[in-house]
């Protein structure tokens, strides 16, 4: 359910503002992301794993947070990243 190692340096080289940036809005919500499909994945067989659940909605929220900062504070960065990662629909 988590996300490997190798994935997730693809994710931060794929979203990264600079050479060494892992902490930016966009790193953190894509990762966010791919850990929210694939918890939605897990869902799909284990329909009554609250646990999961409970740990899913927490990702959501956070993604959700940082989302809204940075609609805030910067409306390009968020639109072009939601455009890239399919947020919206």
């Amino acid at each position: 359910m988590s996300v490997t190692a190798e994935r997730k340096q693809e994710i931060i080289q794929d979203n990264a503002r600079g050479s060494d940036d892992t902490g930016s809005p966009e790193v953190q919500v894509a990762i966010l992301t791919e850990r929210i499909t694939n918890l939605t994945e897990h869902f799909k067989t284990h329909a009554k794993d609250n646990h999961s659940r409970r740990g899913l909605l927490m990702l959501v929220n956070k993604r959700r947070s940082l989302l809204d900062y940075l609609r805030k504070t910067d409306g390009d960065r968020y639109t072009k990243l939601i455009a890239k990662l399919g947020l919206r629909k």
